[in-house]
């Protein structure tokens, strides 16, 4: 059986797919990855054949633009301003950014993009002829591709967000286009609607709303590449801790989302051992740690969580579904929709707990940390979720469901 992956141009976005795309290469099929050229290395990093003719608009432009949207609606939270979509800068004005000059002097330009990224895909659909497509929901060009082609598709989720959120939360994963977009491939609208196989990667308990037939799988962590030192394998001696933060924030929403400073002088405030990875960058910006942190550049995180009793995020899906396979308690400091919805399940769930980034000062950070570290309830709770996330198929396992897919079997 032949796999065509459609991936979007933001790793954590694709990551959670790669565990599958090694158990169906493991069980003698081939899996390409179309992707952008800006994704080639990290496809190819991961064990997979990259093929990168994929184009479109920049993830940290399209986030900052939503971003702008919903200020100008009367729909941000926060009490600064949100960034200019082009400069990075916090505008003075909401009107500062004017959407329907953009749209009038740029939709030339993007759509221009759009239409090569979907013409690039469809071609290597037609010439490799795929069987089954398998795309992350921001990947418009994996639906295209299995419809231009007449093959199924199954949309993979990344975490508890899902294609059916309900509408006051304000958050489409899936794209949506105008009427008669995909005409040039003889293809109807595509749409969270049109989505008819859901490859879930969460418990029970998680969920994600949608639509479609469900097809779970159990989430296997892959946060990049990367080794860990022989201390972490050492029994800590206190509570170990561990700071992450995702490196997508401050470029989405601004330096005052950057509470990787807040979060480590909280938790170093505790009587634990605490843990930060981090980017070269973030740790530079942080400045000076204080005393007895140890610091990680890049560690991947599922090396890091086991015999950690809690871990501080920023609430991306990696992060809160690697805690999850972890059965690590998790606090959750949030900037985003998605990541907030993250947070806000996870903490219902009783395995963490969410604070909005706005709210996440000093004395918030460390209360919520000494309370999954101190109260059993946090760590029972993850445990159960670990405990029913690990009962879910295994990736190998999914491979048998997606062949009888791919074969009309389903």
């Amino acid at each position: 059986m032949r796999v065509l992956f459609a991936v979007s141009a933001w790793p954590g976005h694709y990551y959670p797919m790669v565990p599958l795309g090694w158990a169906l290469q493991a069980a003698g099929h081939e899996v390409r990855v179309a992707c952008a050229p800006s994704q080639t290395a990290a496809v190819t990093t991961a064990g997979l054949t990259p093929v990168p003719v994929l184009d479109g608009m920049d993830m940290v432009f399209l986030s900052r633009l939503r971003y702008l949207w919903d200020a100008q609606a009367g729909r941000w939270p926060y009490p600064w301003r949100p960034l200019h979509p082009l400069t990075g800068e916090e505008v003075t004005d909401l009107r500062e950014f004017d959407f329907d000059r953009y749209v009038a002097e740029h939709t030339g330009q993007t759509f221009g993009a759009l239409v090569r990224s979907f013409d690039a895909v469809v071609r290597l659909a037609r010439d490799w002829r795929p069987d089954l497509v398998v795309h992350d929901p921001l990947a418009t060009e994996g639906p295209l591709a299995a419809a231009a082609t007449g093959v199924p598709a199954a949309l993979h989720l990344w975490g508890p967000t899902g294609t059916h959120e309900p509408a006051e939360h304000g958050l489409d994963l899936v794209p949506e286009y105008p009427p008669g977009t995909f005409a040039r491939w003889k293809v109807r609208g595509l749409d969270r609607d049109t989505v008819r196989h859901v490859i879930d990667p969460c418990p029970p308990e998680l969920a994600p709303p949608t639509a479609a037939r469900r097809l779970p799988v159990r989430f296997v962590p892959y946060n990049g590449p990367g080794g860990a030192p022989d201390w972490l394998l050492e029994p800590a001696d206190r509570p170990r801790v561990c700071v992450v933060w995702g490196t997508s924030t401050t470029r989405m929403s601004g330096p005052r989302s950057f509470l990787l400073p807040a979060a480590v002088e909280a938790v170093a405030g505790l009587d634990v051992e605490v843990v930060v990875t981090a980017t070269a960058e973030d740790l530079a910006a942080a400045g000076p740690m204080p005393a007895g942190v140890r610091t990680l550049e890049r560690c991947p995180l599922h090396l890091v969580l086991p015999g950690s009793a809690a871990v501080v995020h920023h609430g991306g899906a990696g992060c809160a579904m690697t805690a999850l396979h972890a059965g690590t308690p998790q606090l959750a400091l949030t900037f985003a929709i998605e990541q907030a919805l993250n947070g806000e399940r996870i903490a219902a769930a009783g395995a963490g707990a969410h604070l909005p980034g706005h709210l996440a000062d000093v004395p918030a950070i460390r209360a919520a940390v000494a309370g999954l570290v101190e109260k059993p309830a946090a760590a029972e709770a993850a445990e159960r979720l670990r405990v029913s996330s690990s009962a879910r198929p295994s990736p190998a396992e999914l491979v048998d469901t997606l062949v009888d897919l791919a074969a009309g079997r389903a």
